[in-house]
């Protein structure tokens, strides 16, 4: 019921769309269950008169009637069928604005576990059904009762008794339904699960595609695929199975309605208590008894596929982000840029990254990270921003513990240019001015010169209009990460991280960028993490990590001079030059 109720608050912006979606509803049933009355009249009275004239004379006027009746049930049949179906689409547009709000509201941590490919599944695949539920839903209930009552009461007006004959084939049918409920429930939950995965992997084999090709491994993804596919096929096999059983008893039983009324009712005008012309009347009204049950038979399918997916959304939006802005968090203002670990100590599950670290960066200097591989070089970066929160001890930033800040306004004051440039599919523009929105032209053709690239986007035909392609596959990594670096100098922010931002260059990229990068570094704090030792040689610390924490800290001729961890990384790179 919970759930159920959080499903009908979708509906509240659209009430009155809903209301007039039934009421049109009501008017097609209404419609439905008059005509047959009508033809009653036809059959026992109007065609059986003597005086022919007067006869064709009502048949004309019976004839505008219908015409009339059925041009009614025609506009009400457009809005139930046009704007019952954009109510459903605006629900399902709502219902992915939340699900895609809540995922950006995600931490970390969350899409650390979880696969891109399956939350595709669920914003598009599964609002797709949800959608379909949510229009049909409402209106095939309403006019199933409506059509089941009317159509029962007109019914045991004609013969009680026959009527409580075809209620007892009725009884059954829904107990039938309900056994087949749960079971479908079952079925349509795997299938839901299934074609996640197989999205998964779909996603994930694409997505490195160029990989795929580098090493000929197209085989093995084709067998992920296959697996996935085949178990897909099965969920389903198994799903149409068990909805065949449904559908053809269901089927049979409906069947069973016909030859009841035609038994008992001939036996009745057998005994002379009923009128063959009742029977006739029977068989019309159990078509239209029929129509709300195979419409209630529909919505069963229907209701499963909604409300698994919709069961499947609350999942996500049921996840609480576990970084979140602190109930007094305070705006940070500009920072300065001074950062203090106290005592910090961080993991990632039963796994300790970091223990008991005590480190200080002075405004506007430049602090270097180094160290062996899986030493948390990034993790520390991580900590700043609060893409991760500590476990224990605190990070504070000019004296101000960084959870007491609000995250939007921490994050303003951090630049991050990454060694994974991420380029967006869009233009040259519109991935620069991602550093600050509503940046003008002016500032964004500045950025670029000041990170190196300008020149060249003014050789490209399009210029700043060049579209990027996915992930920037039309540029090189040296482009890529320029154009990354111009974000952040669009950003100027006072706080810096370079997360081995040249690392994966040639030495000719490597040069231009480093260029960039001191020029951005001026007047800010500064961090960087660097396989390449020889571009932190200027820095003004060096803070050596390994697992059991901060090793050493000092200047490259300090460091040099002590012989200990760093100066061997350092002789290691540069022993053979």
């Amino acid at each position: 019921m919970q759930t159920l109720r959080r499903f009908i608050r979708y509906y509240k912006p659209y009430k009155f769309m809903l209301l007039f979606d039934l009421f049109c509803a009501t008017v097609v049933s209404g419609v439905d269950l008059t005509i047959p009355l009508i033809i009653n009249q036809l059959l026992r009275g109007v065609f059986l008169m003597e005086d022919k004239s007067a006869m064709f004379s009502i048949v004309l006027w019976i004839s505008l009637i219908f015409l009339a009746l059925y041009l009614i049930r025609m506009l009400a049949q457009y809005y139930v069928t046009s704007w019952g179906h954009i109510m459903g689409a605006k629900m399902e547009s709502d219902m992915r604005r939340d699900l895609f709000e809540h995922l950006e509201k995600l931490s970390f941590s969350y899409y650390d576990k979880n696969n891109t490919g399956k939350m595709m599944s669920r914003i598009i695949s599964d609002l797709f059904d949800i959608a379909e539920f949510a229009h049909h839903g409402p209106e095939d209930i309403f006019i199933s009762i409506a059509k089941l009552l009317g159509s029962f009461f007109i019914l045991v007006n004609l013969n009680p008794t026959v009527s409580l004959a075809l209620l007892g084939v009725t009884l059954v049918m829904i107990l039938f339904s309900a056994y087949y409920n749960r079971k479908m429930k079952a079925v349509f939950m795997d299938n839901r699960k299934k074609i996640a995965e197989v999205n998964a992997v779909v996603q994930d084999s694409l997505s490195g595609i160029r990989v795929v090709k580098s090493f000929t491994n197209e085989h093995l993804e084709w067998e992920k695929f296959s697996r996935g596919n085949e178990m897909f096929y099965r969920s389903k096999k198994r799903s149409y199975l068990t909805m065949g059983k449904y559908f053809s008893l269901n089927g049979f039983m409906q069947g069973l309605m016909y030859v009841t009324v035609i038994l008992v009712g001939g036996f009745f005008v057998h005994k002379g208590i009923m009128d063959g012309t009742d029977v006739v009347m029977y068989i019309l009204y159990i078509g239209i008894f029929l129509d709300p049950i195979n419409r209630l038979v529909n919505f069963t399918e229907q209701f499963q596929k909604g409300y698994t997916g919709f069961q499947r959304m609350l999942e996500i939006l049921d996840t609480e982000p576990e970084i979140v802005d602190s109930p007094n968090a305070k705006d940070a203002g500009v920072l300065k840029g001074q950062i203090v670990f106290d005592d910090v100590t961080f993991g990632y599950d039963e796994n300790t990254v970091l223990e008991n670290v005590n480190v200080t960066i002075n405004a506007g200097t430049t602090v270097a990270i180094v160290g062996p591989s899986g030493s948390g070089k990034t993790t520390f970066c991580s900590l700043i921003p609060r893409f991760y929160d500590v476990v224990n001890g605190k990070i504070t930033i000019d004296g101000m513990d960084i959870r007491d800040m609000t995250l939007s306004s921490l994050r303003q004051n951090i630049g991050i240019v990454q060694q994974d440039v991420y380029i967006f599919n869009s233009t040259i523009r519109e991935n620069i001015a991602y550093g600050r929105p509503g940046a003008t032209e002016e500032e964004i053709i500045q950025a670029a010169k000041q990170a190196n690239i300008h020149d060249f986007i003014m050789t490209l035909d399009a210029g700043y209009d060049t579209e990027t392609g996915e992930r920037g596959v039309q540029f090189s990594g040296g482009q890529k990460q320029r154009i990354s670096i111009a974000r952040a100098f669009l950003k100027n922010p006072p706080i810096l991280i370079l997360d081995e931002a040249t690392s994966a260059l040639d030495n000719e990229s490597d040069r231009i960028i480093q260029q960039s990068l001191d020029e951005l570094s001026k007047d800010r704090t500064t961090i960087i993490i660097a396989h390449r030792l020889s571009t932190v040689k200027k820095a003004n610390e060096i803070i050596v990590l390994t697992e059991n924490g901060v090793e050493e800290k000092g200047t490259h001729d300090e460091l040099m001079k002590k012989n200990g961890i760093y100066a061997n990384l350092y002789n290691l790179q540069f022993r053979d030059l």
